[in-house]
């Protein structure tokens, strides 16, 4: 009773806001974050694959750190312009123990990352050996042990960079992954095999997020995965496609298709959790409407053809990663920074530019392309407790 009574005294004086059925908008508190705790691959990776085994190399991060720092972008990612939303520093890796500090949350994403457990080692298959699985299972060593440290520490700066164990309950839990689990099926199984393997995929992810829940999570804002078949570097290796393989827009439609196919069972799947921790609030965000809808208006918001690559060599019969050298056409050449990656959407032709994830970060942060249309500053808002209310 006394979260309805605190709402409705906040509800005049917050700019938050969030859409009901009735498509009204209704003014909502903002929450009190203090920690995000992130798992995903390298949408959000942080830098945690860079200090398990080997770091990017430049020009990786060149425009906002000026420096290679673990992410697969120019600069910042998603999650980050997420905390810059929230007021929350950057999250430090949990898989690096140099220089982190963990007060205000920990990112268990790895780069590779699937939600299955991988079949082969990340140095044959480019496969994180930190599966989400895996992330659950290090943030339940993290929170164990930071709260005993928490405890036991003698001084306010041994304290400064650990989480107060009472704010597990109010932080975030940010998940984005399953791009990997889409891209190992397009790989090595045939189109049927791909969609009969979806169901397995979603009831894995569920699994890891009631397991979080258990774990005293109570707050979701989980990403849907974005638009595979529209990867310039899947684009790069089409020739004379036979009508139909392409979309409308030139994105591979048959990848497309398992994405929308995951996406939808994911939502299935969440509705159905809702109704099991009615006292959580999980918030499913439609991460493949929005990327979709830059690369198909690249040019209505900025950018240039969206299936250029800023940094990389991509084609038939060859590959050249950012940052690397190799042969094209027997010419070798160096995998470079573009002149100016604040116009291109794909970094390295799987990854997106800074620029990019700053324009989808905006996009989804307003609760537009979420269900329940909730902003992600107001995300805390159990849905069970907004109808009680009446809003939904």
């Amino acid at each position: 009773m006394g979260f309805l009574i605190n709402l409705v005294l906040w509800v005049f004086f917050s700019s938050s806001t969030v859409r009901t059925n009735g498509d009204e908008v209704i003014n909502l508190p903002p929450c009190d974050y203090s920690t995000i705790y992130n798992f995903g691959d390298s949408n959000s990776d942080t830098g945690g694959i860079a200090a398990a085994f080997y770091p990017p190399a430049s020009p990786s991060g060149e425009t906002y750190f000026g420096r290679p720092v673990g992410r697969a972008s120019d600069g910042r990612l998603i999650i980050d312009f997420i905390a810059d939303n929230l007021g929350v520093p950057y999250l430090s890796p949990y898989l690096d123990s140099v220089g982190s500090s963990y007060e205000n949350g920990a990112n268990f994403a790895t780069g590779g990352a699937t939600i299955l457990r991988p079949n082969g080692s990340w140095f044959d298959s480019g496969l994180s050996p930190f599966n989400l699985e895996i992330q659950v299972e290090h943030f339940t060593q993290f929170k164990d042990r930071t709260a005993y440290l928490y405890g036991q520490a003698q001084n306010e700066c041994t304290r400064k960079r650990l989480p107060k164990p009472e704010n597990f309950s109010e932080a975030l839990f940010t998940l984005d992954i399953g791009q990997n689990d889409v891209a190992v099926g397009i790989r090595s199984l045939s189109y049927e095999l791909q969609q009969a393997a979806v169901p397995n995929i979603i009831s894995q992810f569920i699994a890891q997020v009631r397991g979080l829940y258990e774990r005293g999570a109570r707050t979701f804002w989980v990403h849907n995965t974005g638009p595979i078949g529209c990867l310039p570097v899947a684009i790069a290796k089409v020739k004379d496609p036979a009508p139909g393989y392409l979309d409308e827009n030139g994105c591979v439609k048959s990848q497309n298709d398992i994405a929308l196919l995951f996406n939808k069972e994911l939502k299935d799947e969440i509705v159905k959790l809702r109704a099991e921790v009615s006292d959580a609030a999980i918030v499913y965000v439609d991460m493949y409407a929005a990327k979709y809808e830059l690369i198909t208006n690249a040019k209505n918001q900025g950018f240039e053809d969206p299936f250029k690559i800023c940094c990389g060599y991509h084609g038939i019969g060859y590959d050249v990663w950012c940052g690397n050298k190799g042969n094209v056409n027997g010419t070798e050449v160096y995998a470079g920074s573009c002149e100016d990656p604040s116009k291109i959407i794909s970094w390295d032709g799987v990854h997106y530019t800074e620029a990019a994830n700053h324009w989808i970060a905006n996009r989804v942060g307003n609760g537009s392309m979420s269900d329940p249309s909730i902003p992600i500053t107001s995300a805390c808002h159990a849905r069970a407790n907004l109808s009680a209310l009446g809003f939904f």
